[in-house]
């Protein structure tokens, strides 16, 4: 059995809005997500963890921030081709772990939609997706606020 692990991790900063968009699910905010596409970091960064896993690069090479075309592209594209290219490749999603760093919003109350939207995104059970949060106590850009920063690992495997 091959069996691969990939971590991912992203920033997006606060900029103008009412919501940002997390793992698909759009959450009330004071503040949106600055990003070429809709600026989900969320899964931006899981998509990064199964490219990883099948060293296949990163997001910006597959999606490059200087094509017009990506420009405000909802994010669930990205991590659907990542795991349509994991599937070509032979392997399938065993699980995702995915942890949101940032003081607000919080994320609790919305991590099971999240992690239902992942898992429908990505074939999983819900079971085998899991998205979690931390702060980072206020220290640093997320602790000021200035933006949220994620990292995600994901498991593969081919039989």
């Amino acid at each position: 059995m091959d069996i691969r692990l990939g971590n991912g991790f992203d920033v997006h900063a606060f900029g103008p809005g009412d919501h940002v968009v997390l793992c698909g699910v759009k959450i009330p905010h004071e503040k949106g997500l600055v990003g070429h596409s809709d600026a989900d970091v969320a899964l931006h960064t899981i998509t990064d963890a199964i490219l990883g896993a099948l060293a296949q690069g990163d997001i910006g090479q597959h999606f490059p921030p200087s094509d017009p075309q990506w420009k405000g592209a909802a994010s669930d594209i990205f991590l659907r081709h990542a795991v349509d290219l994991a599937q070509t490749m032979g392997f399938e999603m065993s699980n995702v772990d995915c942890t949101i760093i940032c003081e607000d919003p919080r994320i609790g109350p919305h991590a099971m939609r999240m992690r239902q939207e992942v898992g429908r995104i990505t074939g999983l059970a819900v079971e085998r997706v899991s998205v979690k949060a931390t702060t980072s106590e206020r220290l640093g850009f997320t602790g000021r606020g200035e933006g949220i920063a994620c990292l995600a690992t994901a498991a593969l495997m081919k039989r």
